[in-house]
């Protein structure tokens, strides 16, 4: 009876090692992945690359080379065009590592996925406003980084579209006798907006729409 207990055991531990064997393999060391997801990086097989990153980034989260998994994680979705996914990565990233050495590249990084989506001037300004938004953050906060001139120019380019779909947005209250709104619109391309290339006509348009209000008010 004793021998049975004793050989019943061993095949159960025997069962329960090989059972559990396959399911238990080493995994690849971090290292291991971060070539991995490079080589497929260099390749430009950029999902490729994200997946291998993810997996180091879950598998090794205190590993040093899980931050430079969550940065490449944002750069693979940045050169794909996938530039919400890319955005939520580099914030997430900024979140987790403010002190970072690249972290001004990172804000500008951010900047660009509203910046390279900016639109025409009949169309809604919300990147203009984002990018233009977190350029100011850059300048102000990193006025020494190897950015800032490059996000000078930028910042310029954004205000000047605001400014145009103002211009367009005056000229359509313009003709559709909605001259309050007009001024209003016009106002604001002269005050906040100066100097970019709409004062001369914004000031004409601006007394076409007063005289016009005026007109209005006096027949009602």
């Amino acid at each position: 009876m004793k021998r049975f207990i004793v050989f019943s055991l061993i095949a159960f531990v025997a069962l329960t090692f090989a059972s559990c064997g396959p399911k238990n393999k080493v995994e690849k060391l971090a290292p291991e992945l971060a070539e991995d997801a490079r080589v497929q990086f260099e390749k430009e097989r950029y999902k490729e690359a994200i997946d291998i990153y993810t997996q180091l980034r879950d598998w090794y989260p205190f590993d040093t080379l899980a931050v430079e998994a969550e940065y490449n994680i944002a750069e693979a979705h940045f050169k794909m065009k996938e530039y919400d996914e890319a955005s939520l990565a580099y914030v997430g990233f900024e979140k987790l590592h403010p002190s970072h050495e690249s972290i001004d590249y990172i804000i500008h990084q951010q900047a660009l996925c509203h910046f390279n989506r900016l639109d025409s001037e009949d169309r809604d300004q919300t990147h203009a406003i984002k990018a233009l938004s977190i350029l100011s953050r850059l300048t102000q906060q990193f006025p020494e980084s190897d950015y800032t001139k490059e996000a000078e120019e930028e910042k310029a380019v954004c205000i000047k579209s605001i400014a145009a779909h103002e211009m367009y947005i005056g000229r359509f209250y313009l003709k559709s006798k909605n001259y309050k709104s007009a001024v209003y619109r016009f106002k604001t391309v002269l005050t906040t907006y100066p100097g970019r290339g709409f004062d001369t006509e914004a000031q004409d348009l601006l007394r076409r729409a007063e005289e016009r209000a005026a007109e209005a008010a006096s027949t009602e």
